[in-house]
């Protein structure tokens, strides 16, 4: 906004305290939403049931068309537009305020519900009160934030000066909503689990780390709810699920955010085919309601959620698109040489690594990814026939990994000796201890189950055909700005693949 703007608006704020008038009221105005007030506006040929009638409306102006005694305004809801005409003649007591307002400014208005000559509906006001006045200007010309980094800066601005955001965002609203519904009708608890940590477990992430005073001890925030969720499981509780806000200190990209959500839920005597089963369910379901059809379009492609999903063998698709096997150690070694990857890292790892360079990329999907290696499922049962690999799969969708699922470890002696082992190959700086708590629950016996993680960001992305995570994300993480506003304008957002 230039200096010149924003002057001539707060020389309009101090003339309103001149005249004795609040520029911010303290008594706000229940209108009517504008989406009821235009469907009952109907239209110049069928008239609604409410033309005629005296209405009134409270939200946003969104810009004004002078033509001397007459002002076009659209005002904004969070329900829609709705034209508001301003006519001197209906409005000769307030008409010298005019001067005073500027669009963006928040107002009331009532007046008879009608029509234009061009069959606009619109609110012919005869009283406008100003509800809160706005002394920065809006987006150039109204068609929103041009500058990426800035809508997401100022996202304030963005949910109403550029087209679809708000939508996106009522979408998100709802898709939890579906989800909640769904699992609750399935049986499912919502629960709440704790965000601080005293130990670092539930996944292989990197935490962020807080101190807690009173203890005098270290904290970690949450990188999964996982291993309280089964606690709870061990309780007799046997179906829970928690839509959980989790945090990686790891880095931003178009499909990453160190602070996102997660549902994670978990079902006593299930398995990882059942799980199989409410994901692709859950997915038809969510696209259904969303959509009217389970066919949607993400980045230019076109996607059928119909249950069911195809499954495919991890090791199959190593094979096909790395042409190594998962069994041969030296044959990953030298391949992950080829496509310069770290090749001194641990079988289990260094397979994964494989597979994310050259099967992700294939993984049209939706589709399920089954039986992942043991070594880098920790958490996970083996398969009955092949002690190397863990009933564990991933549903993909556009490459892009969407949800990791297993049928859960409940032996105590052999969930400690894993976590162990998981503990030793860490970075020696890296936070990592076993569980001992964890174990200790499990001797009391869990039940065989199911459990199941779904990225809630990354499904409304598909969902939405929203391109990067940070348009499903209210407030996106983001780069602090530096201190001069020609270096704010200037800096990148974090966009990595």
């Amino acid at each position: 906004m230039t200096e010149i703007a924003q002057d001539d608006r707060l020389a309009k704020l101090a003339q309103l305290r001149a005249e004795g008038l609040d520029p911010y009221p303290p008594r706000g105005v229940a209108g009517t939403p504008v989406e009821e007030l235009r469907a009952a506006a109907g239209t110049p040929d069928e008239p609604g049931p409410r033309v005629g009638e005296r209405v009134t409306a409270a939200g946003r102006l969104v810009g004004l068309r002078d033509f001397g005694k007459l002002i076009f305004a659209p005002l904004q809801d969070r329900t829609g537009r709705i034209q508001v005409g301003l006519q001197k003649n209906r409005l000769s007591e307030w008409w010298p305020r005019r001067k005073h307002l500027d669009g963006g400014d928040l107002v009331a208005v009532s007046g008879e519900l009608g029509h234009t000559q061009k069959g606009e509906p619109t609110i012919w006001a005869d009283e406008v009160q100003l509800l809160s006045k706005a002394v920065a200007a809006p987006p150039e010309k109204w068609h929103g934030l041009v500058d990426v980094e800035q809508r997401y800066r100022r996202r304030y601005v963005d949910l109403w000066a550029s087209e679809g955001v708000r939508e996106v965002f009522q979408a998100r609203s709802r898709v939890l909503s579906l989800v909640r519904r769904f699992l609750e009708d399935q049986g499912y608890l919502e629960v709440e689990t704790p965000i601080l940590h005293p130990i670092v477990g539930g996944a292989a992430a990197r935490p962020f780390v807080t101190h807690y005073n009173a203890l005098d001890a270290d904290f970690y925030l949450r990188i999964a709810p996982e291993l309280y969720l089964k606690r709870l499981i061990v309780g007799g509780l046997e179906r829970v699920f928690e839509i959980a806000r989790n945090f990686r200190n790891e880095g931003l990209s178009r499909r990453h955010n160190p602070e996102f959500t997660m549902l994670e839920l978990y079902e006593a005597q299930a398995d990882y085919r059942r799980m199989m089963e409410i994901t692709e369910q859950l997915m038809e379901h969510l696209a259904l309601e969303l959509h009217g059809q389970t066919t949607l379009t993400w980045r230019g492609e076109q996607y059928d959620l119909k249950a069911p999903f195809a499954r495919l063998s991890y090791a199959d698709l190593l094979r096909e698109h790395a042409g190594v096997d998962l069994a041969d150690e030296a044959a990953l070694r030298a391949k992950a040489r080829e496509l310069g990857l770290d090749a001194d890292m641990p079988a289990g790892k260094l397979a994964h690594e494989l597979f994310e360079e050259t099967v992700e990329p294939h993984l049209h999907g939706p589709c399920f990814v089954v039986d992942y290696p043991v070594a880098i499922s920790p958490l996970a049962k083996v398969k009955p026939d092949d002690p190397t690999v863990a009933e564990r799969f991933e549903v993909y969708l556009g490459g892009m990994e969407l949800g990791n699922a297993f049928t859960e470890l409940n032996d105590p002696a052999e969930q400690e000796r894993r976590f162990a082992e998981q503990v030793a190959s860490l970075d020696p700086e890296a936070p990592g201890e076993v569980d001992v708590d964890y174990v200790q629950a499990l001797e009391y016996g869990m039940p065989p189950a199911g459990g199941l993680g779904i990225g809630i960001d990354r499904l409304v992305m598909v969902l939405t055909g929203q391109d990067s995570i940070r348009d499903v994300l209210l407030f996106p993480a983001l780069r602090p700005q530096r201190g001069d506003a020609a270096a704010q304008e200037a800096e990148p957002a974090a966009d990595e693949a």
